[in-house]
């Protein structure tokens, strides 16, 4: 048998005996008592293990390999001996509960699941206490968001959600300019996306089909219902699913919404509503828009922000007839116009340019990351400059996102009460507020 043979297996004894060891696994809200994190200095390497190895996962692994990547879970055999192929010195698992458990010298974690495993992983992390990368949306539901937030609070740790454009030069430069109101007052915010590209509007499969051999199914469906495997759940359509994922709000939401969030200072809607191809039980719409109104700020006046998905988008009058891109941002203010177009470093005009020929803009306030999340999250982590996605912040901003498909399921518009976290004149929308957990995976504040 050859070295690397021989490296593998080894790592495949650690992952299939770890996954079954000593009968029932370890919930996910388990914690042997309050632990603190350990300090790293700037000079010294984080222990990091990735919660998940493939799809996203691989861009965080290599965002964060800059320091020692001491573990890989993931429930699909095969991502993970893909990975193990680049980390030879990580251990292996399937259940990321075993792994925290039983790997004290982590400092932080990764979490690149979807989106149903999202607070269950993070929430064990920081109650032991490890810093966490979490990818967006920050979790699958309300309650978890509000959970994963107070959490963070009270276990000290660094957090970070996965919405890059947050560490984004071009971001922080447009917050700025908009603060500074260089276009005014802003009562009015279009937000869209090209998503789905993955199927919704469908239903379950009437069929079921056997899960391939190198994927553990229970540990995949974790919190969720159990339904039998079907390739229209896993590997990659899992996002238009109730059950593990969000949609198009949840995947993109947290990203194209984040600037008008954070630049208008925004925090929960006092209403919400939505409309949409039709909604059923099993998945997300083909399409929707969303409105979300939000009350007066301070001085800031009140603003509705809408938003577009599938084959929906505002209206290109707004931008004096030109193409729109594929995502993208219309702040409208009183004095002009910011197009933001998201995942590019150049990505805002000042619209009519006639009127911003000359202009240069108000000092720079906000610090920069150098377009770099993973970066700023490590520095973070080692007593640098807080990350400013962190989970206070990404926790109301997905609360916000998800508020939108808890309006598009009831149908109706939702009055919000954020401090009592439930629709004053929709009791019906609490089942989409809190969800219900399979046997062994209930979470605990």
């Amino acid at each position: 048998m050859t070295s690397k043979k021989l490296q593998i297996n080894r790592r495949r004894f650690i992952y299939t005996t770890s996954a079954v060891a000593g009968g029932l696994l370890l919930p996910a809200s388990y914690v042997r008592a309050a632990v603190k994190p350990r300090k790293v200095s700037p000079n010294e390497k984080m222990n990091i293990a990735a919660i998940g190895a493939g799809g996203q996962a691989v861009t965080d692994i290599n965002g964060v390999s800059t320091e020692n990547i001491v573990a890989l879970c993931d429930v699909d055999q095969k991502r993970l001996e893909e990975r193990a192929a680049k980390f030879p010195k990580a251990k292996l698992f399937r259940d990321y509960r075993k792994m925290l458990e039983e790997m004290t010298e982590i400092d932080g974690v990764t979490v690149s699941t979807p989106d149903h495993h999202h607070a269950h992983a993070a929430l064990m992390a920081m109650k032991l206490g490890k810093h966490v990368y979490c990818q967006k949306p920050l979790t699958h539901s309300i309650w978890e968001a509000r959970l994963l937030r107070e959490t963070a609070a009270k276990a000290k740790v660094v957090t970070q959600m996965g919405n890059q454009g947050h560490s984004y030069d071009s971001t922080r430069r447009l917050v700025e300019l908009v603060q500074s109101g260089a276009i005014g007052e802003v009562r009015e915010v279009h937000v869209w996306t090209d998503r789905p590209i993955w199927p919704q509007g469908v239903e379950r499969p009437k069929e079921a089909m056997t899960p391939p051999s190198h994927l553990d199914w229970d540990l995949w469906i974790g919190p969720a219902p159990m339904r039998p495997f079907h390739s229209a759940y896993a590997p990659f359509n899992w996002r238009g699913w109730w059950d593990f994922g969000t949609g198009a709000p949840g995947d993109m939401g947290c990203h194209n919404s984040d600037a008008a969030y954070w630049a208008l200072k925004l925090d929960a809607p006092e209403w919400v509503e939505a409309e949409s191809s039709g909604v059923n039980s099993e998945t997300c719409p083909k399409w929707s828009i969303v409105r979300s109104h939000f009350g007066k700020r301070g001085k800031l006046p009140p603003v509705t922000l809408t938003w577009y998905d599938g084959s929906k988008t505002p209206s290109n009058a707004l931008v004096d007839g030109e193409q729109l891109p594929k995502n993208g941002t219309i702040f409208v203010g009183s004095k002009g116009k910011i197009v933001f177009r998201d995942w590019n470093p150049n990505g805002f005009r000042l619209l009519p340019e006639s009127d911003f020929k000359d202009f240069k803009g108000p000092e720079q306030t906000i610090p920069r990351a150098g377009d770099n999340p993973y970066q700023e999250w490590i520095k973070a982590c080692k007593g640098g400059t807080p990350c400013l996605s962190n989970f206070d912040y990404a926790g109301r901003l997905t609360e916000f996102v998800l508020l939108g498909n808890v309006a598009l399921r009831v149908g109706k518009k939702i009055e919000w009460d954020a401090k009592k976290m439930r629709a004053k004149n929709c009791p019906e929308a609490d089942q989409y507020i809190r969800r219900e957990y399979r046997k062994g995976w209930e979470l605990k504040a």
